[in-house]
């Protein structure tokens, strides 16, 4: 079972595209069930009106998911039972510490609360204690990863200082309600995914399979999204269907040219001939301006 889980910040681009269709490809051609989620957690960064633009682009694309839509908004109460497993468990610890305060120390929290808050401080965040050792795991398109926790970056924050539960835990809990199996995204998401299986192993549970994509970038090398320029999905033909056979080609799965056929049977072709082992090992860069029909 598979998912795709964009933030509300904005319509989807070219690049949150790649994520969606790659998501869906994996999921249904192992006969499983899509979801989708809409990881509105952050109150500050959530566009009104933009969860439903993304979904209605979906549809216009023929990504057609199962289930009710999941909004993390309103699950804050599971959120909250996971937090104090996690405290119970040994696992967590209150810190006083500021974002300032970690740069100073080089950026690694330096575990100044771990064994105990310091007389005159108070408690600011909770945080997750890391191993020693690597976490280590097996992408299905990066192969082997060791990602030390440690190292890069201590014990880590699941509860902030605002108020809300930290993504990692967010999506941890999320994706388990929902039955994930198999999460695939952006790769730019890589660095993260170690946080989110050590999170899994504290709650005592096994994680998904991870696969990550190959990221789309501006012609400049920057990630492509709503910051560095990029251009909304066209919903109607002919550039959806350009758009869709774009993402495709990106995927490895897209037919050798668009002709008259529609998103959906673009999709089912698609599927029918869609291999892992076809997806590109790099990325691609558009315009700048980006396009979100043209892929270089």
């Amino acid at each position: 079972m598979g998912r795709f889980a964009p933030s509300p910040t904005g319509p989807l681009h070219l690049g949150s595209l790649v994520a969606a269709v790659g998501s869906y490809l994996f999921a249904r051609a192992a006969g499983g069930r899509w979801h989708v989620r809409v990881d509105d957690l952050d109150p500050p960064r959530v566009v009104a009106g933009a969860a439903d633009t993304q979904l209605a682009a979906l549809e216009a694309y023929g990504l057609h998911w199962d289930g009710e839509v999941v909004y993390q908004s309103e699950r804050t109460e599971a959120y909250r039972a996971a937090l104090e497993g996690l405290a119970a468990a040994g696992h967590t610890f209150p810190c006083a510490c500021s974002r300032s305060d970690v740069a100073a120390a080089g950026g690694r929290y330096p575990g100044t609360c771990r064994n105990g808050l310091l007389p005159g401080r108070t408690a600011r965040s909770v945080r997750l204690r890391v191993p020693v050792e690597p976490v280590c795991f097996t992408d299905l398109l990066c192969g082997p990863q060791g990602h030390d926790l440690d190292t890069e970056g201590g014990d880590f924050v699941v509860l902030r200082a605002d108020g809300p539960v930290a993504y990692p835990l967010a999506v941890v809990v999320d994706d388990r309600a929902i039955g994930v199996t198999q999460v695939v995204r952006g790769g730019d998401l890589l660095a993260a995914t170690g946080r989110q299986v050590w999170l899994y192993r504290c709650l005592g549970l096994e994680p998904p399979t991870y696969g990550h994509l190959p990221v789309v970038a501006t012609a400049a090398g920057a990630k492509l999204s709503k910051g560095s320029g990029a251009a909304p999905i066209p919903l109607t033909s002919p550039g959806r269907e350009q758009t869709l056979h774009a993402a495709l080609t990106l995927l490895g799965a897209a037919e050798p040219a668009v002709g008259a056929a529609t998103a959906a049977e673009q999709l089912a072709a698609a599927l029918a001939r869609f291999d892992p082992g076809r997806i590109p090992t790099s990325g691609a860069r558009v315009p700048t301006p980006p396009g979100a029909a043209t892929v270089e």
